[in-house]
């Protein structure tokens, strides 16, 4: 498709929302990647709407509590999806529209033969369309987007995002990384989600090529790199080590590819050094939230910069230096900058042109976000000599065990380094001695063999031993986000005999 067709189609969008809805009406989008998901995104705010991305593994009970929150009052949905869009939608003021083309089959579910009917389809809209559209001009501060949080520690919160945060967000990140019409992106990484949304705007600035796939199969990724030329991509860890593991690699020439970056949660040195070695290109750590756009920092060492291949694979996996048009600190509890000595612990605060205008309808939580006029990121790091951040945990994370802090980060980081050891999640559990202590949650890699105690004299060897997890469940799989993010309030809820969990309202 070329940007002249997108273009086409993005505008017969905006042209039918105009005659359907008021200005600064929310839209919402729940369909798999796909060129129509940009063209209806792009019709949207280009006609002065707000999109609403939503996220494709939520059950119908969530897309109604999020379309119902937002005050959507269009849904765009694809085939696979409008089951759960036609639940999710009866009984609220919202209208279906399918992006699907023509021909596609629909998800079956024991409500898909009834339910509401959708008002259109992307189809006869793009055949409707006159032309002569007009796009509106919006002001900085107009919003652009509503998107939610994945809601992995608590209930999703809007992020509003206005048209300022994205288009600086996006030239702040074309200067970086040097981004030029010739980019070939892949996005393996849900357009509903902020670690993939935020790229399709600085290759679309760009004039680059887009690259998709409606789901993430490894070696469909690995022959779409060689087919399309790929020079980037972006993947969460769960992603980075399926490919990694994938006995397919060796059929594909995956040269093109200069760079990837992992984000979406902390990375590895294992993992770091495992894509480099097994994939063959340039591999790093990238640091951001939905509340900025998301891209905050990466991990992309300095051209200067000489060291070990471990030290190397080490400084990839940190959270890095800021990108452009992003200021970092690490402060204490009194928001004094903590000792660049990699060792004193603080709350990384951002200010950003990516950083949210506030939560929808949350001004005590916006309030409390961004006081004193940087974002509260709630995530725990430390900051090295030279300047380089390193999360160690999100503050909920944080194991407090006989009054010493544990970064659960750093323990599952050296489960992970275990040559039998696929996936791995710390919490913390009830204990009546240490008021708490880590306990892991394993996924082993297929056909390998690896025991409780095996495992925890592993760590006992790299880890002081009270950091050291004091019991191991082994399991199939981890309960993951869409994006997949382990969802550590899963595992809480399974592990955590006894542990009260407050209601969402009392958060």
């Amino acid at each position: 498709m070329t940007f002249a067709e997108l273009q086409t189609m993005a505008e017969s969008v905006g042209s039918w929302l105009a005659g359907k809805v008021d200005r600064d009406a929310r839209v919402a989008i729940l369909a798999a990647n796909h060129p129509r998901w940009v063209a209806a995104y792009l019709g949207i705010i280009c006609s002065g709407r707000v999109a609403v991305p939503l996220d494709t593994a939520f059950h119908a009970d969530q897309v109604a509590k999020l379309l119902k929150d937002s005050g959507a009052s269009i849904l765009f949905c694809d085939a696979k999806h409008l089951a759960v869009a036609q639940q999710a939608a009866e009984g609220l003021p919202v209208s279906l529209v399918m992006t699907s083309a023509a021909g596609e089959q629909v998800a079956s579910h024991p409500t898909s033969g009834g339910g509401m009917k959708p008002l259109a389809d992307l189809d006869s809209i793009f055949a409707a369309a006159s032309g002569g559209f007009e796009p509106v001009v919006p002001t900085e501060s107009d919003l652009a987007a509503l998107l939610y949080t994945s809601g992995t520690t608590a209930d999703p919160k809007g992020v509003m995002l206005t048209h300022r945060n994205v288009y600086l967000h996006a030239m702040n990140l074309a200067v970086h990384h040097h981004n030029r019409y010739d980019d070939v992106m892949m996005h393996t990484i849900p357009l509903f989600h902020a670690n993939g949304w935020g790229a399709a705007h600085t290759i679309t600035l760009v004039g680059g090529t887009h690259v998709m796939l409606p789901r993430f199969v490894p070696e469909e990724i690995f022959r779409l790199v060689e087919k399309e030329r790929v020079s980037a991509l972006s993947l969460v860890p769960i992603m980075a080590t399926a490919l990694v593991n994938c006995p397919a690699r060796s059929k594909y020439n995956l040269g093109s590819v200069q760079w990837c970056v992992i984000g979406g949660a902390a990375s590895s040195p294992t993992l770091i050094r495992e894509v480099e070695q097994t994939l063959g290109f340039n591999c790093y750590s990238g640091y951001g939230l939905t509340e900025t756009s998301p891209s905050l920092a990466n991990a992309q060492l300095k051209p200067d910069q000489e060291c070990t291949p471990e030290e190397r694979h080490a400084l990839q996996a940190m959270t890095g230096y800021a990108y452009p048009g992003s200021e970092l600190r690490v402060v204490d509890a009194d928001d004094i900058d903590v000792a660049h000595d990699g060792v004193t612990m603080g709350e990384i605060i951002a200010r950003s042109d990516g950083v949210m205008a506030g939560y929808w309808q949350e001004p005590e939580a916006t309030a409390e976000a961004l006081r004193g006029g940087w974002f509260r990121t709630g995530d725990r790091a430390v900051i090295e000599e030279n300047g380089c951040i390193r999360i160690v945990d999100r503050k909920k994370d944080i194991i407090v065990s006989g009054g010493e802090n544990i970064s659960s980060i750093d323990v599952e980081k050296v489960l992970l380094s275990h040559p039998d050891v696929y996936e791995a999640a710390v919490i913390p559990v009830p204990d009546q001695k240490w008021g708490e202590i880590p306990k892991a949650v394993v996924v082993v890699k297929p056909g390998r063999n690896v025991n409780e105690a095996g495992l925890i004299e592993f760590c006992r060897s790299r880890l002081a031993h009270y950091k050291c997890p004091q019991s191991i469940e082994f399991c199939e799989s981890l309960p993951k986000t869409a994006t997949g993010k382990v969802l550590k309030r899963e595992l809480r809820k399974k592990y955590q005999p006894g542990a009260v969990t407050l209601p969402s309202d009392a958060l």
